[in-house]
């Protein structure tokens, strides 16, 4: 028997949702064919079959989210006993599946016998709320995913019992907006419900009762004008944007974030892709952008400023001896935001960091990326200028320490030796952690970014 793993897909990523299997129990499965899909805050992707046989069992359901690591099935390798079973691995996918991914039969425990703890989001214990009957936990958490930190907070706050509470997210999973949704509804309930009758008025008072109206006012809830409801429209967050919204929360609170801006002429630049594109594409079938330069030249700066390639373990100082790309990618439909990484990018030549681009993004939005290619990133670059955004601010990718933006290259004028030229103009934007890097010295590496960039030559690509 082969166990099939939760893969790791990014150093900062300690759980994934699994959010559909691509084979039932019994059924054949190739070496590397896609077994199923997976869902984290840095990719939506397609994960491989570890070997070849029958998947004998499924032990995580679909829409759950587990730790890595966690093991989500098994499969049967070829002429392995288990393999003859594979029919009957359905029925026996309770059973023989750990307490924590699958749910147990739904009969009641025996009076008095203690539930087991189940394990929230990121294998964070569920803290104990108040005393409920032993059926209480396994239920909540088995017919809503688990919970998370701040759904189990909210629900404490608000003294809310999270069985009462339907859940809209991947499998049924309570998601935050379902609990802000409850404890609406449930004010609202409690605005229509009657009030508590106020003692007697003195006899001298009772010629004068409130008037009539109040009462039938507050016994039911004022009827919904016409066409109300269309002002708004609820839907849940996919598990991708759940998982970007905590990752910022976190880079945020991690880093001290700095952001320094740079103004760089790219004209030589700009004149050497003008002359070249043409050529580019027919030779090497893929066009040639500005991307692949402003890459070459921050791979440049890191060798020069290794810091800025570095990260934080605590009070440790770790530098990374590889120049590792990250290159944001934004999915179609504003579903989310994908980090491929270009390993040893300071080896390529800008035809190679063009290719590596095109290709991860290209995968990357069709959910064909590697767990290995969303992995190990040490500094990312992100070009938002694609949109025609000036610059801008972007949140550093933990636990990186800096991320460089790339805004929109446009022709302006400006003034050269007391002349005015036209020049192809962009704006750098360099997000660094004030904990490690100081100004001065993020402004030295954007000061290299912008030497290389703007001395670029004809005979460089």
């Amino acid at each position: 028997m082969i166990d099939v793993p939760m893969p790791q897909m990014g150093e900062s990523i300690v759980e994934g949702t699994l959010t559909k299997w691509l084979k039932k129990p019994g059924e054949r499965v190739e070496r590397d064919e896609p077994l199923f899909e997976i869902s984290t805050d840095k990719v939506d992707t397609e994960i491989p079959a570890p070997a070849s046989g029958v998947l004998q069992e499924i032990l995580v359901e679909e829409g759950k989210t587990v730790g890595i690591n966690t093991i989500v099935g098994r499969i049967a390798e070829e002429g392995g006993a288990g393999a003859a079973a594979a029919p009957a691995a359905q029925p026996a996918e309770t059973s023989s599946a750990p307490a924590d991914n699958v749910p147990p039969p739904a009969e009641a425990p025996a009076p008095g016998s203690p539930a087991p703890e189940p394990a929230g989001a990121g294998g964070y214990p569920v803290e104990p709320g108040p005393q409920a009957a032993p059926s209480a936990a396994p239920t909540e958490d088995q017919q809503a995913g688990p919970l998370s930190p701040i759904v189990r907070k909210m629900a404490r706050e608000h003294n809310i019992d999270l069985a009462q509470v339907r859940g809209t997210g991947a499998g049924g999973r309570i998601t935050k907006n379902d609990v802000d949704a409850y404890i609406q509804n449930s004010g609202q309930r409690q605005q229509a419900a009657a009030p508590v009758p106020a003692p007697a008025p003195p006899p001298q008072q009772q010629q004068q009762p409130r008037p009539a109206a109040a009462a039938p006012a507050q016994s039911a809830p004022p009827p919904m004008p016409r066409g109300e409801q269309a002002k708004t429209r609820i839907e849940p967050m996919g598990n991708m944007r759940q998982k970007i919204a905590e990752h910022m929360i976190f880079s945020q609170k991690t880093s001290a974030h700095v952001t320094t801006v740079h103004k760089v002429d790219m004209t030589n630049v700009a004149r050497l892709r003008g002359k070249q594109k043409e050529q580019f594409q027919a030779q090497y079938g893929f066009g040639l952008t500005f991307l692949p330069f402003v890459a070459r030249a921050a791979s440049e700066a890191l060798r020069a400023f290794p810091i800025v390639n570095a990260s934080i373990e605590g009070a440790n100082i770790v530098y990374h001896n590889e120049i590792n790309l990250g290159i944001a990618v934004a999915l179609d439909g504003g579903s989310g935001l994908i980090v491929p990484v270009i390993r040893n990018a300071d080896e390529k030549n800008v035809v190679g960091l063009q290719r590596s681009i095109v290709d991860l993004a290209a995968r990357a939005r069709s959910r064909q990326l590697k767990p290995d290619e969303v992995a190990g990133g040490t500094f990312s670059i992100t070009n938002f200028g694609t949109f025609g955004s000036v610059f801008a601010t972007p949140v550093i990718n933990q636990p990186q320490v800096a991320i460089l933006g790339v805004g929109t290259i446009e022709k302006v004028p400006v003034v050269i030796d007391d002349a005015i030229a036209i020049r192809s103009v962009a704006y750098l934007s360099l997000s660094f952690d004030h904990r490690l890097i100081d100004g001065a010295l993020a402004d030295q590496f954007m000061q290299k970014v912008k030497q290389v960039l703007e001395n670029w030559t004809d005979s460089i690509l």
